[in-house]
């Protein structure tokens, strides 16, 4: 039930509410830090990997509501954070969250929202409101928590409908780092926890546009040392690192906002043919530079269980996907580059590689975390390419 009628609204039985921009009202009760945080609301399918899913840059400027009901039942650690602190604007589930079940956990998900800033609210009916996001696209909404229950709907509404949303925004700059810096911590292991890279076989620089942590341990293990400089550090400047090749992370926003300073760049990597590995957002600024568009997907695809198959092989796997634009194949130069990969829910590009295979970027989410790690070996197969043409 929606309460888009109610001018004001005071009830001792719910102290979070949800507000969309079309006027719906999801009641429930607020959790993580008192306030307000709007954001484009959108939906995430994964059984696991919260901490991960909500310290993932990619989601700046989103709220996500979690589709598995049970959040938070291992609660949180450190070693499960993908960036220095959560970037999402805020949670929404389906039960309140439970005391922490795990031999890892060092804290509630609870306790460590409210320390992050997150705004939450649980009890809402997350079933009902993804049908919402798949029927009319993912909405503009605030989530809201107050300890008395009082909300103002209208003004919230008002937030809502007039937050201008993230086609057109640039938000790469906001979680990129600010200065260069070098990445050694390799993949955890059960008892050892992250390793370290102390024997690289080849320089790798990583564009950051807002990585994830664990991407940078994939490339570490795989025999790289690591350079991550900022998402706006220009062509000179990177080749003056001297690296063997280059990765376009992951990031949040719109792809054709953030092309405005990242095309030059990418574009002069793929004149001079260096060696380029992109992933997510890198993937579609690759696209852009190849010829191609990104449009703003109706809903996204956001999960740990999306199939993608191999154009070539005919091989299916099954990827974390986070991202909510995509590459339209139309206008792709297509005597420079091959579309190698697609979505079987969709049909959307999931892989792009250049003729001569020296440049390739997936839309997919291979490092697994939190997901699958069918695409592991992509990161070992980037690494070996430029250690041979070394």
């Amino acid at each position: 039930m929606t309460d888009r009628d109610l001018p004001h609204t005071r009830n001792a039985d719910f102290t979070g509410v949800l507000v969309l921009s079309d006027g719906s009202v999801f009641k429930g009760k607020g959790l993580g830090r008192e306030g307000e945080a709007i954001g484009e609301v959108c939906y995430n399918t994964a059984m696991t990997g919260y901490q991960e899913i909500l310290t993932d840059p990619s989601y700046a400027g989103q709220i996500i509501t979690f589709t598995f009901p049970h959040i938070g039942n291992v609660g949180v650690n450190p070693e499960d954070m993908e960036s220095d602190k959560a970037v999402a604007r805020g949670l929404i589930l389906r039960e309140a969250i439970s005391a922490p079940s795990s031999w890892r956990s060092k804290g509630s998900l609870a306790d460590w929202a409210d320390r992050q800033g997150l705004v939450g609210i649980s009890g809402v009916d997350t079933r009902r409101l993804t049908r919402y996001i798949r029927l009319n696209g993912a909405p503009n909404g605030v989530v809201a928590y107050r300890r008395d229950g009082q909300f103002d709907l209208p003004a919230l509404h008002e937030k809502a409908r007039s937050w201008p949303g993230l086609e057109g925004m640039e938000l790469a700059r906001d979680v990129s780092t600010k200065a260069p810096y070098e990445w050694t911590e390799t993949l955890w292991q059960l008892g050892k926890g992250y390793g370290r890279q102390d024997d690289p076989h080849v320089h790798v620089v990583a564009i950051d546009y807002g990585i994830k942590r664990n991407i940078l341990r994939n490339l570490a293990a795989a025999g790289a040392r690591v350079t991550v400089v900022p998402a706006d550090m220009d062509y000179k400047a990177i080749m003056a690192l001297k690296p063997d090749g280059v990765f376009l992370s992951n990031g949040p926003g719109d792809p054709a906002a953030t092309g405005v300073y990242a095309l030059p760049v990418i574009s002069d990597l793929i004149k001079n043919d260096v060696p380029v590995f992109g992933i997510c957002l890198g993937h579609q600024l690759l696209g852009l530079a190849m010829g191609g568009q990104t449009v703003k997907m109706h809903q996204g695809h956001r999960g740990a269980n999306h199939p993608v198959k191999d154009m070539e092989s005919g091989r299916v796997s099954i990827t974390s996907m986070n991202h909510g634009f995509t590459v339209d194949r139309a206008g792709l130069e297509k005597d420079q580059v091959t579309v190698t990969q697609i979505s079987l829910f969709d049909g959307s590009v999931c892989a792009l590689r250049t003729t001569n295979g020296r440049i390739f970027s997936v839309q997919q989410h291979p490092e697994g975390s939190p997901g699958p790690q069918d695409s592991y070996p992509l990161f070992q197969d980037f690494v070996r390419r430029l250690a041979t043409a070394a």
